[in-house]
């Protein structure tokens, strides 16, 4: 039973992360439209949030690198599970 909370917790955190991202894409545009009636530029992203983003993109590339092997490692466990005994 302890194993569903601990899928749900994770289901809902990924839930929670897509929502908040969605959120900031829609309000991208809600900003650039305020800026631009308000006339301010939009300030330039520093150093630290080019970092983040850069981290953020080798982590969700980790992540799917590390899926996908496991997953080729899965099918190759199964193929020796069920091929004959030699």
């Amino acid at each position: 039973m302890n194993k569903h909370f601990e899928d749900t917790q994770y289901y809902l955190k990924r839930a929670g992360e897509t929502a908040k991202r969605g959120v900031a894409e829609e309000l991208d545009a809600v900003e650039e439209r305020v800026r631009s009636l308000a006339g301010q530029e939009e300030v330039e992203p520093g150093r630290i949030e080019e970092l983040r983003t850069e981290l953020d993109r080798i982590a969700e590339r980790a992540e799917a690198e590390a899926t996908e092997r496991i997953e080729r490692a899965r099918g190759k466990l199964d193929e020796y599970r069920q091929s004959p005994a030699q």
